[in-house]
């Protein structure tokens, strides 16, 4: 027993030490390439030893033999030893890859070949940084500003370069949204430092100047006189939805186009990243992201029906309380929703269902759909309830899913998860649109039920980001293919 224990407790140290090693490897092709790694779709940039090895261990939940950290440091190493352009590097999937096809080749040999298309630094086809302003700054906004701050590091992409907001009326107005970006009752601390600057009214997070503009009115804003040029607006509010609201952001001197963070109406394209990002190009002014169910149910919807066809379904949506909800019981305009958020599982309607469709045509007139807001403060569940076109067995729908979550167009939207013991508070955090809980899914002939978990705030704020970095023209190879 004295051995074993031994044995095991010093496995441990030695992965510790390499994945200590690693995290210097990790921040240096970040600073100086611009290359984003990460194991299986999590990113490991400035992650904590602790934090890399457990996304080494999340694989096991993928593949059928674990990953340790002593075959992707070696990967690491041999990334060094390149002149690599900016990229998305998964050394994770490299590793395994290297595992089952390596044929006795040498490692650096074969992850040049893996990564060829980021060996030219000025291969990938990257615009100019691109500014970015946040008109609103609450749950959405603030997530947003967070994921910004840290893509930062790498010297390309996104700046962020304002918010904007109401005078809130306090005198320390500045300090509490810095206090705000600081710290969250959700989803912790945030990753760094944060000064304020009262004189000239900007807060300056891990080294990002970001000026803080107080306007009641999306028109009377001239950005110019900040510095700020063609700039995306990405509009938090969700106080104007169609073009003409959302075109006052256009009047205004320094701003290029504008983003609406919740679902768009009338012509108003809403982009789902991943599914139908296609249709934004260079002449769009004016986009929605959606809605964060619409981003969680859209792309596990596209595997579906591309693999087996739907027919028909039912999205019903177990969702947590939202800012719109009552804390106590109050008057509320809409029908329910003046009951405690806290107290009470409140149903009420959902547009996410008809939403699809703007998206996906193909699915239009074929899905209804409801909500049931509940006593939690974030992460979510659609479950989908599918008659599809064929039958189909809980293997096959669960293999199909897996798969768009490792490879293929959907890989950042889709994660799939088969433990027995998830539960939402797992999901906080989570960086992607959709979830399958693998150990839920119910199949009966040609009958489907299907669980997915979202973080309603996280993960749809990483979608915005995605969309962002698409309008800017910031796209990197993905390695390996």
């Amino acid at each position: 027993m004295t051995d074993k224990s031994t044995q095991y407790l010093q496995s441990w140290i030695n992965r510790e030490a390499l994945a200590e090693s690693m995290i210097p490897l990790i921040g240096k092709l970040y600073r100086e390439h611009n290359v984003v790694t990460s194991v299986y779709g999590r990113p490991i940039i400035n992650c904590s030893v602790i934090d890399i090895i457990k996304a080494h261990r999340f694989v096991r939940q993928l593949q059928t033999e674990p990953l340790d950290v002593s075959e992707t440091f070696p990967v690491l190493q041999a990334l060094m030893g390149l002149n690599l352009g900016p990229a998305r590097i998964d050394i994770g999937k490299l590793a395994v890859k290297y595992r089952s096809q390596g044929n006795n080749q040498g490692l650096e040999d074969f992850v040049r070949t893996e990564v060829a298309d980021a060996l030219d630094p000025n291969a990938a086809n990257i615009s100019p940084p691109k500014d970015v302003v946040l008109y609103g700054f609450g749950r959405i906004g603030r997530l947003v500003a967070r994921i910004l701050i840290e893509k930062a590091g790498g010297g390309a992409g996104l700046r962020l370069k304002a918010i904007v907001v109401r005078q809130g009326g306090a005198e320390n107005d500045l300090a509490k949204r810095a206090s705000l970006l600081r710290r969250d009752s959700v989803h912790g601390s945030f990753q760094g430092t944060i000064t304020v600057d009262e004189e000239n009214q900007a807060i300056i997070a891990n080294g990002n100047y970001i000026q803080v503009i107080y306007s009641n009115d999306p028109e009377s804003v001239d950005y110019t006189q900040y510095g700020i040029q063609d700039a995306i607006v990405v509009d938090n509010t969700g106080k104007w939805r169609d073009e003409e609201g959302l075109g006052k952001h256009l009047k205004c001197p320094g701003v290029a186009q504008a983003v609406l963070t919740a679902p768009g109406k009338g012509a108003v394209k809403n982009i789902v990243m991943g599914v139908n990002d296609d249709l934004i190009s260079s002449d769009d002014r004016i986009l929605s992201a959606a809605s964060c169910t619409t981003n969680a149910i859209v792309p596990v919807l596209k595997v579906v029906n591309d693999t087996y066809g739907i027919d028909n379904g039912h999205v019903e949506t177990v969702h947590s309380y939202t800012n719109d909800q009552n804390l106590i019981d109050n008057y509320h305009k809409g029908n329910r929703r003046g009951r405690s958020a806290p107290l009470n599982m409140v149903i009420t309607e959902t547009g996410a269902a008809k939403a699809v469709a703007k998206a996906l045509p193909e699915l239009a007139g074929k899905l209804t759909g409801n909500a049931i807001r509940v006593p939690t403060p974030n992460v979510s569940m659609a479950i989908l309830n599918l008659t599809l076109g064929k039958e189909v067995s809980v293997e096959e729908i669960n293999n199909s899913l897996r798969e768009a979550s490792l490879e293929g167009p959907l890989r950042k939207q889709i994660d799939y998860m088969n433990s027995p013991e998830v539960v939402s508070s797992d999901f906080v955090g989570s960086r992607y649109a959709s979830i399958v809980d693998a150990e839920s899914t119910i199949v009966n002939g040609n009958r489907c039920v299907l669980y997915v978990w979202y973080d309603n705030e996280f993960g749809y704020s990483c979608q915005v980001v995605r969309m962002l970095q698409k309008m800017a023209g910031v796209t990197y190879p993905t390695l390996p293919k």
